[in-house]
């Protein structure tokens, strides 16, 4: 009898795939711990405050690689999965529950019901239709948003930061550190979808999906999965903002800048796999930041254009398809 409990342990153990997703998730908690370990070190309120719209860029561009890269469905829509957790963080504050885990959860609830809704009424559709379905969807959301007066309406909403003591130094801290784990919590759900059945069935759908439907894959439930966990994730991304920002407003939380990063990171990262939108999202957030700092907010978007366009020109699989090529591999 406890051999019978031992064996599939042991057999597990010797499982290359499993010990080698085992190192993987190792090494982000230690990544993520020593970062945060590092930054609080510093002490720098500045860091923090910059690091987290880097960190925020690599959950927003993670989701939307979940379909767009994985699919092959290109999302003009995150704004407003970004926007819908934001206000839900601001409906749960105007009603007297200012429990950021708890805005964090709802937000990511309200954001995948929205996708699942999203995916089942326009995954019918195809190219071009999804996309501006998926924008045109962006266009409601802030319309109902801007008329809802409850919430602020065009006017905005403003969020009191509460106090911390203890080991935080400041609120910042505390949304850094929340940021952080979102971010690695992100990048470990991509690459378990990536190496699923769920990521296989997405590839197929991608390269061929009349292919993928006549072979019997499931294409329709599968997108479906892959909207849900996409808007889940951006919306999860949106919730901490407004007590990062202490004021939201229609015009921001549905800014273009989150639609256009959403997608320019991964492109210039690399699409098909989990690591591309990591290194495209601290790439471009860095120099978005670094942009900021010395010249001006207002490049942010000409910088993603220029950097999209000369990716798309020289290196159209993005930073991932020039490590393969210089390691001999197939893009």
């Amino acid at each position: 009898m406890l051999s019978e409990v031992i064996s599939p342990h042991l057999a597990a153990g010797r499982n290359p795939a499993l010990a080698g997703a085992r190192r993987f998730y190792a090494g982000v908690a230690a990544v993520t711990l020593g970062i945060f370990l590092a930054f609080h070190w510093v002490g720098s309120e500045y860091l923090w405050f910059s690091s987290y719209v880097v960190l925020q860029y690599v959950v927003l561009a993670t989701a939307w690689n979940i379909l767009g890269g994985y699919a092959g469905y290109v999302n003009f829509g995150s704004a407003a999965f970004f926007a819908v957790g934001s206000y839900t963080t601001v409906l749960l504050y105007k009603l007297g529950i200012p429990s950021l885990p708890l805005m964090i959860l709802a937000a990511g609830g309200v954001s995948g019901l929205l996708g699942l809704g999203m995916g089942y009424l326009t995954l019918r559709l195809r190219g071009a239709y999804f996309s501006i379905a998926t924008l045109c969807l962006a266009v409601l959301l802030q319309t109902i948003i801007t008329n809802w007066d409850f919430l602020g309406g065009s006017r905005g909403a403003y969020i009191i930061r509460p106090d911390v003591s203890g080991f935080f130094a400041s609120y910042v801290e505390v949304l850094f550190a929340v940021i952080l784990g979102l971010a690695a919590g992100s990048v470990c759900l991509a690459r378990i979808i990536e190496k699923s059945k769920l990521g296989y069935g997405l590839a197929a759908i991608r390269d061929d999906e009349i292919a993928a439907e006549a072979s019997g894959v499931p294409t329709l439930r599968l997108k479906l999965v892959a909207t849900t966990v996409s808007g889940a994730l951006m919306g999860m991304a949106g919730a901490p903002m407004p007590y990062y920002a202490t004021f939201v407003e229609p015009a921001s939380a549905f800014g273009l800048s989150y639609a256009v990063n959403a997608m320019a990171m991964p492109l210039i990262g690399g699409l098909k796999t989990w690591l591309g939108p990591v290194i495209g999202a601290l790439i471009l957030g860095s120099v978005q930041q670094v942009a900021t700092v010395t010249i001006s907010s207002a490049l942010n978007l000409l910088l993603v254009g220029l950097l999209l366009i000369a990716f798309l020109i020289l290196a159209p699989q993005g930073i991932m398809g020039l490590l393969r090529r210089r390691g001999g591999r197939p893009s």
